[in-house]
């Protein structure tokens, strides 16, 4: 019963948040320095012969102008499910368990050349309890190029070397019939950094945004592709369906090279 009380609570809180958000104007970036943003919350809850809970939250700021072309990000992911464990006595039971936990953050600062060509400088950190690495880190420096911007379409490029560090996820190793979970040694290397960014809006109300992030040095190479479609329902409130699949080639023993996430978020733009 609270729980039904506290979405209801919720959806209550949304409808009103968004037509106080169709009411007010949207902000011009050339109002305020070029700057602009976004913010996407996503929350799912399931309770009764299967338990489980999902929350994903996204924040974006970007800035635009004859000077400088500048991005900022911060994400998170946090799961909890049903998984079996088996208790001291042999029996089992099902336990609420967290499946999911990570967050990244980064930004990059570019210094425009022209109107299309600019000097980047890159950052990135990531942390993930249940991925191939715990942690990893990059700072790259490299150069952008805008080759297509119009009212609809938008396409970027930036490619230039960078320096990563990395600590691959635990092993768990088996000694005298007791899991033990053993620490790896921290890795460093060089890599070559690359970004694609697409952005075609469809119709008034409809967009699509696709981002390729490459990370490759001789160790491990990193890929991460981002494809998104919001469909707006006010004037700064959208719904968004994002996919994104994230890969590294050097992993450990029974870990996967390959992660996916599928997401239906509520995104306010600002």
């Amino acid at each position: 019963m609270k729980k039904t009380l506290m979405a209801g609570a919720l959806l209550a809180a949304l409808a009103s948040f968004g037509a106080l958000a169709d009411d007010a104007a949207p902000s011009n970036p050339a109002d305020n320095g070029g700057w602009s943003g976004s913010g996407e919350f996503g929350f799912a809850s399931a309770y009764g012969n299967s338990r489980s809970e999902n929350i994903n939250a996204k924040l974006g700021l970007n800035q635009e102008n004859d000077m400088w072309k500048n991005n900022f990000f911060l994400t998170g992911l946090r799961s909890k499910a049903d998984v079996k464990v088996v208790d001291a006595n042999g029996n089992t039971t099902d336990q609420l368990t967290t499946t999911a936990n990570r967050y990244d953050l980064g930004a990059s600062v570019g210094f425009k050349l022209d109107p299309r060509s600019y000097i980047v400088t890159a950052t990135r950190y990531e942390h993930d309890d249940f991925g191939a690495n715990l942690w990893q880190s990059i700072i790259s420096v490299g150069y952008g190029y805008i080759a297509l911007k119009t009212e609809s379409t938008e396409l970027s490029f930036e490619a230039g070397p960078g320096y990563k560090r990395y600590r691959p996820a635990d092993l768990t190793e088996t000694v005298n019939g007791v899991s033990t979970r053993v620490q790896q040694d921290t890795q460093s290397e060089a890599v070559g950094r690359g970004l694609i960014n697409y952005k075609y809006r469809l119709t008034d109300n409809t967009a699509l945004e696709n981002t390729l992030l490459i990370e490759a040095g001789s160790q491990n190479k990193y890929y991460q592709n981002d494809i998104g479609m919001s469909v707006s329902m006010t004037k700064k409130v959208a719904l968004k369906l994002g996919y994104q699949v994230r890969y590294n080639s050097d992993v450990q023993q029974d870990t996967k090279h390959t992660d996916t996430l599928l997401t239906t978020n509520l995104l306010y733009n600002f």
